[in-house]
């Protein structure tokens, strides 16, 4: 033990990260793309400081997948998959600061074996980066407070720059811990010169892409008002259920809740224990997603692992209990996250029905050549003047990855960053369009397919209807009103 801290438990907490690491890797070739990876796929072909929806650092990190292990599926999942292990070592460091020994590490890190994590970096989503950053800054905070580290403050302002060129959702945590800095103490930090130096240095690493937000008058907030006004109150409903499916054993979040309130060796970490309460309400009042609270979640977790520890010290029967459970806690988010059953036999699944990341990853090439048909089924002289467009952005990156080998032309979308990448050729009259409910704007519209997947899952494209368009007005008249954000 060195200054009140157990050495790192490089062998377990390593082999928990490698574990979590490997079995993405294993299975990154299952089933198929999600339409988020088909999107940042897309966005990757056009580099830009920000985009309309999001900075740029996951759809970079597709495109870095790409050009490093060519355009395939288990490419696009690597960069997520180590990921996903280094948050597991992040953990079990959280785990070591705040007094937990090997086993306390261990089961720190194994928090990445929940449904919420598995899923996120089997997709490559920008929840990955995002709870490697969250635990970053709860590390480096914790050492701030708890050992008395005033430099850990610039650590943690570095990761949360770092962290705004993957999602501003950052700035949650940041505001949440400073008012409960404020509220629970220790409030002489807000004081000091280190914190403050943090705080720039995030301020100037993340500088460039909020500057785009700022130029391009702010679409992100945008983009978040049309998410409240579309999914709020679904959102709001979830968000107190997912609380306890998030982690994957909520005694030990709550354990790590318990323990910050009262166990005086933690007296300064408190902050924490308050800033979780804070961001519920900001989430439930601002009808924002029920898994922004996750990175703060597996803190806790981590947290609590240390409490775990000292409850199973000599007794074996808890031992046994506590082993048992991790392990089928585990395998139970393996199932409901990963592709372990067949793609044949998904539909009608459990995963399937309460896992839509899974449902999200079927059928996609099937898709593009039931378009494909539509498309082969006009004249030649029609094909020549026509273009794709799609009524979101997981069917433009469907027909963007699989489109050119069925020689289909070029498809475009009005669809949060994608309205940027248009208007196509005003010669371009036909327009294929994929929705249900073509818009005005793209003239007389003639049903002609239906989507289906032939295993039968039940997902967002299943009953989208093809249509073919005939406008009458040029595309650079038709394309502000085609825009949506959602």
């Amino acid at each position: 033990m060195n200054s009140g801290r157990w050495p790192f438990a490089w062998w377990p907490a390593g082999l928990i990260a490698s574990a979590a690491t490997l079995l993405l890797l294993v299975t990154a070739n299952d089933y198929g793309y999600h339409r988020d990876e088909l999107y940042f796929r897309l966005l990757g072909e056009h580099p830009q400081w920000g985009y309309a929806d999001q900075p740029p650092f996951t759809p970079m990190l597709v495109r870095f997948g790409i050009e490093m292990f060519g355009d395939t599926l288990w490419a696009v999942r690597v960069p997520s998959a180590v990921l996903l292990g280094l948050t597991a070592l992040v953990l079990a460091a959280i785990a070591r600061e705040t007094g937990g020994g090997t086993v306390a590490q261990a089961l720190a890190a194994a928090g990445v074996f929940a449904v919420f994590p598995l899923s996120s970096a089997h997709i490559t989503s920008t929840s990955t980066p995002d709870l490697l950053v969250w635990t970053g800054v709860l590390f480096f905070v914790v050492r701030a407070l708890l050992w008395g580290r005033p430099g850990a403050w610039i650590g943690a302002g570095i990761v949360a720059g770092l962290g705004l060129w993957n999602k501003h959702l950052i700035l949650l945590l940041l505001l949440c811990l400073a008012v409960a800095l404020a509220l629970a103490g220790p409030r002489e930090v807000l004081r000091s010169r280190h914190l403050w130096l943090g705080v720039a240095a995030a301020a100037v690493i993340g500088a460039p892409n909020l500057l785009y937000q700022v130029m391009h008058g702010f679409p992100q907030a945008e983009m978040a008002a049309a998410i409240a006004e579309n999914r709020g109150g679904e959102s709001r409903a979830a968000l107190l259920p997912l609380q306890f499916a998030l982690p994957p054993l909520p005694p030990v979040w709550i354990a790590g809740l318990l323990v910050l309130v009262r166990d005086s060796r933690l007296r300064r970490l408190r902050a924490l224990a308050v800033a979780y309460p804070l961001m519920l309400v900001v989430v439930l009042v601002t009808a924002g997603q029920p898994y922004y609270t996750a990175g703060l979640l597996l803190g806790l977790h981590a947290i609590g692992a240390v409490a775990v520890e000292r409850w199973l010290t000599g007794r074996r029967g808890r031992q046994i209990l506590a082993g048992s459970t991790v392990v089928v806690t585990a395998a139970a988010a393996v199932v409901l996250s990963l592709p372990v059953i067949p793609e044949k036999d998904l539909a009608g699944s459990l995963p399937a029905e309460v896992n839509e990341t899974i449902a999200e990853q079927i059928g996609w090439r099937e898709y593009v050549w039931q378009i494909g048909t539509v498309w082969a089924g006009l004249s030649e002289a029609d094909r020549d003047r026509t273009v794709l467009f799609t009524g979101n952005y997981g069917e433009a990156g469907a027909l963007d990855r699989y489109g050119p080998a069925l020689r289909l032309p070029a498809v475009y979308s009005g669809h949060n960053a994608l309205h940027e990448f248009g208007p196509p050729p005003d010669s371009k009259r036909i327009v294929i369009a994929v929705l249900d409910t073509p818009p005005e704007a793209l003239g007389t519209c003639t049903p002609k397919a239906i989507l289906r997947n032939s295993p039968g899952v039940e997902n967002e494209e299943v009953g989208t209807r093809v249509h073919v368009c005939r406008m009458d007005r040029p595309w650079s008249l038709a394309w502000p009103e085609l825009q949506h954000y959602d």
